[in-house]
């Protein structure tokens, strides 16, 4: 049976401390969560759901596993780690938040393997595919506005191409804990995107300034390229929020290619908890 590490875990119910009992984590209150034979434990209370399925679709969820398994993203990742190890040297807690099937979670605790790591994602399908990676991980459903995680546990956050709660992140984090976040640049995928709309207009991203819960200590802009196949190509697209934009009948153009050579363009920012 999974065991997890309750000390940082709350009800998100009441926001009680949980503790394990065999198959269950439960509170003082008794509101009880089993956990999954999968290995994860569902800690999203329906009044926390936006839709009856929130979060990446199956498909999608499939096409980035089998995407990211090439090592077609290994970079972003090591970015990550590089960041973590500079500016969390100490790590005991790292919560990755929008974890999704797991890829960069498992990397995570592959490189801090004395750290507990939690994943944490809304959609329930990307836990469960999530568990298959590391069961030393605490998978749970949740999500980033709501985190059933205790105040002040954790050293270092991910968000790995999702979404940042300030707010939130800042009532998890240990005073001097950070947030690693990672979002597409400029130019991100920009030969992809010229492919499949007919028109790509020129923009200039670069992170959002902080809120005030948390202070910027660097930001950092990367890029790589790399050339991928038609059926590479078609997983990436089927993986991105661009398949539910894009026209179907522009769907298909990756079909048509036998290769294309993209750009991968990202800001690597880091942010703390005064």
């Amino acid at each position: 049976m999974k065991e997890f590490h309750c000390q940082n875990l709350i009800c998100p119910l009441c926001g009680e401390p949980l503790h394990q009992l065999d198959g269950s984590l439960f509170c003082p209150r008794r509101h009880t969560f089993d956990i999954a034979r999968q290995g994860y434990i569902h800690l999203l209370p329906v009044q926390q759901k936006h839709s009856l399925s929130p979060g990446d679709t199956p498909d999608m969820l499939a096409a980035r596993r089998a995407f990211l398994d090439e090592g077609h993203y290994l970079p972003v990742c090591r970015d990550t780690v590089n960041a973590i190890r500079t500016y969390a040297p100490s790590i005991r807690t790292l919560i990755d938040v929008g974890c999704g099937e797991g890829y960069y979670t498992a990397r995570f605790a592959q490189e801090f393997p004395h750290a507990v790591i939690i994943g944490a994602d809304i959609a329930k399908a990307a836990v469960r595919m999530a568990c298959a990676r590391d069961r030393s991980v605490d998978w749970m459903t949740a999500t980033a506005s709501h985190l059933p995680v205790a105040d002040g546990c954790a050293d270092a956050i991910t968000a790995m191409f999702s979404l940042v709660c300030e707010e939130e992140f800042a009532r998890v984090l240990r005073p001097g804990g950070i947030v690693v976040e990672i979002t597409a640049g400029s130019d991100h995928l920009i030969e992809l995107k010229r492919l499949i709309y007919d028109d790509v207009f020129e923009q200039h991203k670069h992170p959002k300034p902080p809120q005030g819960f948390l202070r910027e200590i660097s930001c950092e802009r990367h890029s790589f390229r790399l050339t991928l196949d038609r059926t590479q190509l078609t997983r990436l697209l089927q993986m991105t929020p661009h398949t539910l934009r894009v026209r179907p009948e522009r769907r298909v153009l990756p079909d048509t290619l036998p290769s294309l050579s993209l750009t991968a363009d990202y800001f690597v920012r880091v942010l703390q908890k005064p």
